[in-house]
């Protein structure tokens, strides 16, 4: 028999709607007004009730994406596995889902014809090893609450009657800092491999701990993180290490052997390398305190804070084989990515700003440099000298370069500031037009004199 859920008044949590999103507001209020359940629900809730900010708001409802598409003139649908509206303010979109309920064998239905090249309709379909490709069978809020990851994520706000609604545990694990699954943890980490990812992002953003079933199914399932797709794979680590988060993160990435899944070569040069882990995850600690200090880190950063030191050791290694420096750091490179691209697609223009980084590091890195002023203008040059002072700390001999570079930027700001930063486009240059030498009338082709 189910337990009613338990509702906690207004009056007895510490949530306000000072610190909401006033566009989630208005999506709530308006969806109350038409008649239908609307809800905040998921992360958005849970920090809310541990007093964070929460980055992103989240809405449920139990009306249909095509309702909320009439209901509001900037709402956007979105999404296979889940059928999603986005809606779209100036500066926020708002994810708002139809309360969903757990699949049933009657409900796998409509697979789609490849032969004939048609996908229809899939309410719900999953894969051979039992991944959920496709779920979009609707619910009641209870039921969709129970299909969640983790209990601390299956807590609702009413904006109703603004109560906390808890359909599971999540209040006592959220006060007992605990991380525990929805249901059987092996079931759930198999729908959707992801989840183990962000078990681990939640236990090192919020210090908590991840509880013992979960853990020890993550211990199992670690290989399946292989079978999500790459791009996803990628937003992903993305989201592991760019919240402020990132070693702690990393240290229970290699702890639960999701690591070695990610990228086997990385896990096997750790144990290989005395050190190698040492470094990665004092890396991480400064790229860490770059997210905390408000810097913006870019993907490719983040990536040579990885991997960097590992790319430069292979490097090093075939340059002392006869190939010459850079087209050894190009094949390591290369090497590198195309080991990486076997889980997460790196898109193309971060691969190429990752090598530039390094390249240009080994340029910054000759003393006295022949044209400082021109490398101080290269476009990457912002980026390298903040991986450098990264590896300044694990590496002595990189910090009277550092010094070198710091007094040279304070004494030639131009030069400095000549360098885009990532993010901005590519400066288009303006050609100059070549008039051609006027010729005398009688020395034109075709001109009779």
């Amino acid at each position: 028999m189910k337990s009613k859920p338990k509702i906690v008044p207004k009056k007895e949590h510490r949530i306000s709607r000072k610190n909401m999103s006033v566009n989630a507001l208005r999506i709530l209020y308006r969806l109350h007004s038409r008649g239908f359940i609307a809800y905040l629900v998921g992360g958005c809730v849970r920090d809310l009730m541990l007093g964070r900010t929460p980055k992103d708001f989240d809405v449920g409802t139990n009306a249909t994406p095509g309702q909320i598409k009439r209901l509001f003139h900037n709402c956007r649908l979105v999404g296979r596995r889940f059928r999603l509206a986005h809606i779209r303010f100036q500066d926020e979109i708002v994810e708002v889902s139809t309360f969903r309920r757990a699949a049933e064998p009657s409900d796998i239905e409509e697979v789609p014809d490849i032969q004939q090249g048609k996908r229809g309709h899939v309410r719900h379909l999953k894969d051979e090893h039992g991944m959920v490709l496709a779920d979009n069978i609707f619910g009641t809020p209870e039921e969709d609450a129970l299909r969640r990851d983790f209990t601390i994520n299956a807590l609702a706000y009413n904006i109703a009657d603004l109560s906390v609604v808890d359909f599971s545990t999540g209040l006592a694990d959220l006060k007992e800092r605990l991380i525990r699954s929805i249901g059987d943890p092996q079931v759930r980490f198999t729908e959707d491999p992801v989840r183990m990812l962000r078990a681990v992002r939640f236990a090192a953003s919020h210090n908590f701990e991840i509880e013992e079933e979960a853990w020890q199914a993550i211990l199992k399932l670690a290989p399946a993180i292989a079978r999500v797709s790459p791009s996803r794979l990628y937003e992903e680590i993305q989201k592991l290490f760019l919240l402020g988060f990132a070693a702690p993160t990393f240290f229970l990435l290699e702890k639960s052997g999701l690591l070695a899944s990610l990228v086997p070569g990385l896990s096997g040069r750790m144990h290989a390398e005395p050190g190698l882990f040492e470094t990665i995850e004092a890396n991480l600690k400064s790229i860490d305190e770059l997210v905390k200090g408000g810097a913006t880190v870019s993907p490719a950063l983040l990536l040579a804070a990885l991997f960097g030191e590992s790319i430069e050791t292979e490097a090093w290694e075939r340059h002392q084989g006869g190939i010459p420096r850079r087209q050894a750091l190009d094949a390591s490179c290369a090497a590198f990515l195309e080991e990486i691209a076997k889980t997460a697609h790196v898109p193309g223009r971060v691969a190429i700003r990752l090598c530039s980084i390094l390249a240009l590091k080994s340029g910054v890195c000759k003393m006295p440099p022949k044209r400082p002023g021109t490398i101080a203008g290269r476009p990457e040059f912002e980026e390298t000298l903040v991986y450098l002072s990264i590896a300044a700390r694990s590496h002595s001999e990189y910090q009277s370069v550092m010094r070198w570079w710091e007094a040279f930027t304070s004494e030639n700001p131009v030069a400095a500031d000549a360098g885009r930063s990532p993010e901005e486009p590519p400066r288009k240059k303006r050609r100059r037009r070549r008039r051609r030498p006027r010729r005398a009338r009688e020395d034109q082709p075709g001109t009779q004199s």
